[in-house]
């Protein structure tokens, strides 16, 4: 497809959405305030419908949102079906307004099937079963109530708070029996119902029917396309987000200043061998563990793509590439800033080439980090225990390092072989001792 082609199924999307209001609003995020709670489950349906898709698979699409909202959501899908669509969408006690938009209604309860046809002919099945709608109420709380058993604990416990005078009386006994009873006559009544004899009719000429079968093909975007547009969604989020990376340079800054006031001009001499080592311990300890603040940012953004990776859209592999080449800028200016600081206050080895190598490692080991941390955000969406992990994880690679004891010292089973030689830390350390002494 042509951009002006995809532009205009874009532009269209959003006039049938009703999102040409917040067309130019950021959605928001924690300090920035976006469009509504309706206006993001549009927008949610609206990258769903994007691809034009034959069936639309709905999830609860109204919870959370106020009745003008879903009854708007609702309106809307009732439209996407009448341009040919199959929309499917799963509901709980939808307003008497919504309900009359559906065409077709299926109840299921513990995988029967309660009822399956036209949703206006619901309230006539029920009523020829024995279990009337009452007049003024819902049908959808009707429906729910004659097969949903929660109601039976409730109304269990309010009969033994209840006299036997205070407890309601209903004009339709069998409103008495259990739900199990209940459900036990309904699904026998669908049975033996010419509702269901006509929906098994139909499903018997589909199986059959003998016209050429239409084989959808799933049409994919190249593997390049993918990383240049992900690449470019993802830098445009962190460069709006202040807590994705710029809350973090300004920390970064902030420890490099304390750690550079600290061992300021430690100088050359033979007291300062003793200063230096700690003083890349501190660089080590801090700046790279700092990493760990970028997790809750890769899990978000995490969670807002996992169903776009779940509909294949793309994979995990290229998720990650393209997070990693969209933070390479700040990455860069987060080297450069704390290199800078450290290696002209602390004054280490004299020389450009030695601060391009101080800031070049530095930008190494971080870039590591932040992938690891990448990684770990895609194993473990939980912020709380995935800064568990990525806090022993880093640990775990730093225990190797030179500076607390030399390689050839380290036990040779598990530390020195392999974990010398696959974590980042061990080396790492080797090209900034060189500048630093």
């Amino acid at each position: 497809m042509t951009n002006d082609e995809i532009n205009d199924i874009v532009e269209e999307t959003i006039i049938k959405m009703g999102l040409q209001a917040c067309a130019e609003t950021k959605i928001g995020n924690w300090h920035l305030r976006g469009i509504s709670s309706g206006e993001k489950k549009r927008l949610s349906i609206s990258i769903e419908i994007l691809t034009q898709p034959t069936v639309l698979l709905l999830d609860e699409p109204t919870s959370g949102l106020d009745s003008a909202s879903a009854f708007f959501v609702i309106q809307v899908l009732k439209c996407i079906a009448l341009d040919g669509r199959i929309v499917v969408c799963s509901i709980h006690q939808p307003s008497s307004h919504l309900f009359y938009l559906f065409d077709d209604l299926l109840l299921l309860s513990n995988g029967e099937t309660i009822y399956f046809g036209d949703a206006k002919m619901a309230v006539k099945f029920f009523a020829e079963a024995g279990f009337p709608c009452p007049s003024r109420r819902n049908p959808s709380d009707h429906f729910l109530r004659c097969i949903n058993s929660d109601f039976d604990k409730v109304a269990g416990s309010s009969l033994k708070s209840q006299a036997p005078t205070e407890i309601p009386m209903s004009s339709n006994s069998q409103m008495y029996l259990s739900t199990e009873e209940i459900k036990a006559k309904l699904v026998e009544e669908y049975r033996n119902s010419e509702i269901s004899m006509d929906i098994r009719q139909r499903v018997r000429e589909l199986a059959h029917n003998e016209q050429e079968e239409t084989v959808l093909s799933k049409d994919r975007a190249s593997w390049w396309k993918q990383l240049c547009i992900l690449s470019h969604r993802s830098f445009l989020n962190m460069l709006r987000d202040m807590g994705y990376y710029w809350l973090r340079i300004v920390f970064y800054v902030l420890v490099s200043i304390t750690v550079g006031i600290l061992y300021l001009n430690v100088g050359l001499s033979n007291p300062a061998i003793y200063g230096r080592p700690k003083c890349v311990a501190f660089i080590y300890g801090f700046l790279i563990c700092l990493s760990v603040g970028g997790l809750p940012s890769f899990i978000e953004e995490h969670k807002a793509s996992y169903r776009e990776r779940i509909s294949c859209h793309y994979g995990e592999a290229v998720f990650v590439l393209s997070n990693f080449l969209s933070s390479f800028p700040f990455l860069v200016i987060l080297s450069i800033s704390s290199g800078t600081i450290l290696h002209y206050m602390v004054q280490f080895h004299p020389g450009f080439s030695h601060y391009c190598h101080f800031c070049l490692s530095l930008f190494c080991c971080v870039s590591i980090v932040e992938t690891c941390m990448m990684v770990v955000a895609l194993l473990v969406p939980n912020v709380l225990m995935g800064m568990g992990v990525g806090t022993a994880l880093i640990v775990l690679m730093m225990m190797v390092s030179p500076v607390f004891r030399g390689v050839s010292d380290l036990p040779k089973f598990f530390w020195q072989y392999p974990m010398s030689y696959i974590t980042f830390a061990a080396w790492a350390i080797e090209p900034i001792m060189e500048d630093i002494f």
